[in-house]
Parts: structure tokens; sequence; C-alpha cells
């Protein structure tokens, strides 16, 4: 038994059951114990894979596209340029690397961010783009941004925003919460009816028995900060996650455990976990808090239109046939639409203060 579960536990047993967004942070984001805060859980050694990790090219292509939208936006500086959840910091060292080979004036007017809550991922980050001599400082929380122009990245960051989950059932909404069964072990349970339910599920009609809904007041006041800073200060953003552009019923509450599935409920701290994201709800939420332009699209026909398969020629070039196979793996893995792809299940939204000419505005 973790740190984390005897604590979830003895809170449970004093306090009744725990809502499912207060258990999914004590999980992630304990200081002591909490998933991020005690481990490194990207690439092959640890529990999952994310685009960086996967080539070089994605995070060249979203440094293009980052210069791209500066200079359309009219090369504001200073700016911040910022990524938010930057895991090891692979992203931003290859975007980085990206705009100093085709624009270093934007380098010089950027005010360099990175916003992480968890010391031990922020200490990797930074290290990692030292090289770059650049001043970087780091951030808890979006809110302490400075207030410039603003160009954000976020990879793989709302799917790790901590949800709420209704389960219909005898006619009613009722709120999944964490309890104990007879034997002492962490379940999902449903609570009491709910007298009112959120605005987005309203709009969906009598479901069927059984059914689940998830939303998420975090991750709302996550895209209403941003929204807010970007219709107020300029700027544009991308969001790359795993996820829906529909709202619509189901249970994506999933854990992850060395490349495998896992229960969320089972060694609480040692476990990635996640849900799929809302973006119909990202987008629409960007547009009612006053961003002029939103867009969506698949993360397969993002990188395509950007120009991934001309890049995987220009790099393949060089390579001898091992390593060409590698590389049409990753075009596979980045763009493709096969299992473990993540070319489908992944989505970018976008945000601007501008009209862009870019993908997935233009799409």
């Amino acid at each position: 038994m973790t740190p984390l579960d005897r604590r979830i536990r003895a809170e449970i047993a004093a306090s009744g059951p725990m809502r499912l967004d207060r258990f999914w942070n004590i999980a992630l984001f304990d200081r002591e114990h909490g998933y991020y805060a005690t481990r490194d859980p990207f690439g092959a050694g640890g529990d999952f894979v994310t685009a960086p990790e996967v080539s070089q090219m994605f995070g060249e292509l979203i440094g293009a596209w980052l210069v791209a939208a500066w200079r359309e936006l009219g090369r504001p500086s200073p700016f911040v340029l910022c990524e938010v959840g930057p895991g090891r910091g692979t992203l931003l060292h290859d975007m980085l690397r990206s705009i100093r080979q085709i624009d270093p004036d934007m380098l010089r007017a950027a005010r360099v961010r990175i916003v992480e809550t968890s010391d031990h991922l922020a200490a990797l980050q930074i290290e990692r783009v030292s090289r770059f001599d650049l001043p970087i400082a780091r951030h808890r929380r979006i809110e302490e941004l400075d207030r410039l122009p603003l160009l954000l990245v976020g990879n793989e960051l709302l799917d790790a925003i901590a949800i709420r989950q209704l389960r219909f059932a005898d006619g009613a909404w009722r709120e999944r919460e964490i309890g104990l069964n007879a034997d002492g072990a962490l379940v999902l349970s449903g609570g009491t009816p709910l007298r009112a339910v959120p605005a987005p599920l309203a709009e969906l009609g009598r479901p069927e028995e059984g059914a689940v809904f998830e939303f998420s007041p975090e991750r709302d006041g996550f895209i209403g900060t941003l929204a807010g800073h970007i219709a107020s200060q300029n700027g544009a953003a991308l969001l790359i996650d795993y996820g829906h552009l529909a709202t619509g019923f189901g249970d994506t509450l999933q854990a992850l455990r060395r490349h495998r599935f896992a229960s969320a409920l089972e060694g609480v701290g040692e476990a990635d976990i996640t849900s799929h994201v809302d973006f119909a709800r990202v987008l629409a939420l960007g547009s009612a808090l006053g961003v002029a332009h939103v867009g969506a699209m698949t993360q397969g026909a993002f990188l395509l239109a950007l120009g991934l398969l001309e890049r995987a020629g220009a790099l393949g070039s060089t390579m001898d046939e091992a390593g060409q196979r590698d590389l049409t793996a990753a075009v596979h893995r980045l763009a493709g639409n096969g299992p473990g792809d993540m070319g489908d299940l992944f989505k970018v939204a976008a945000f601007s203060s501008a009209p862009l000419t870019l993908p997935p505005f233009r799409i």
C-alpha cells in the first residue's frame, strides 16, 4: 500500500466518499508522494511515450508553426513564449532549436517561460534547454505569466487536468465518488441524485441507463485564463491531446503504468491518470471568452499540413536503410490511424487573437 493509498483511505473513513477530482489531484500532484512529483514518467523507460519522444520532427514542425504565427501577429516584441507541462523538456528543446534556425529575431524577442507544478520535472526541463543560453523562468500557474502577447503550447496537458464524472442511474444523474468497499478497497460509487447538471450535459438529451458524462471545472478554468490572456494581450495557442471533437457520453477515465492500462484505484501515486478531452467544450469556451479565432483538427492532418512528409524526406536522405525504416515508423506513429498511432486519436486545438493562414484555421 502506497503512502497516498493510506492517506486517501483515512480521509474517506473520516469524512465519507471523496469526489473524483480530489482523488485525482492527490494521486497526481501531491507535493510529496504524487505521481508527477516523484518520477520521470516519459519515454520507453517510463509509463508512456509522448509525441516529442517519438521524433524530433514533432517539435520542429510546431516550432515552425510558432514562427509563422509570430510573424502574422505582427512580430510582437517582447512576447511570452510558453510551454505548459513540458514533460522532460524535449518538445521545448526542439521548438527552440527550430525557431533559432528559422528566425533568430524571434528568440531575441521572446521571454521563454515554462509552467510546471512539479519541482522534479521543472529541473529536468530547465537542464534540457540550458544549451540555448536563454533566460528561462518557471511558473506554477498560467496566471503568473507576464501580461504580454503570448505564444503558448500545451501537449498532453489537458488530459492530466482533473475531471468529475456523473452516472445516470434510476432516472437521475449522480456524481461518481471514491469510496471503500467491505474489504477496505477503493471503489467508484454513485452519490445522491443531483438537482442540477452542467450546461453541456443538459443539451445532450435523455441518456440511456448507466451512461457516464465527464466534465472538468478545472480544465474550464485553465481555458478561461488562457483565452482571457489571448483576448486581452493578443497571441495564439496550440493545445494537443487525445480526445473528441463533439461533446457526448462516455467513460474515458484511465490509468497507465509501464505502457499498459492499469487501475486508477490501485497503487495510488504510481500510475498516470488521464481522460479524453472534450475539444468541442474547449473551443466553445475560447469563443465565449473573447478569442477571435478558434479551430481544431486531427493531429495527423495537422502535421501533414505542416509538411511532415517533406521533413521526413529531408531527414531520411542522409540515413541508412535502418534509419529510414525508423523514420517511416515515426511518421506512422505521429500521423497514422492504425492501432497505437496518434494521428486520429489526438486532436489539435488552436486559439488566436487575429486571423492566421495556418492549420487548423485554414482547413
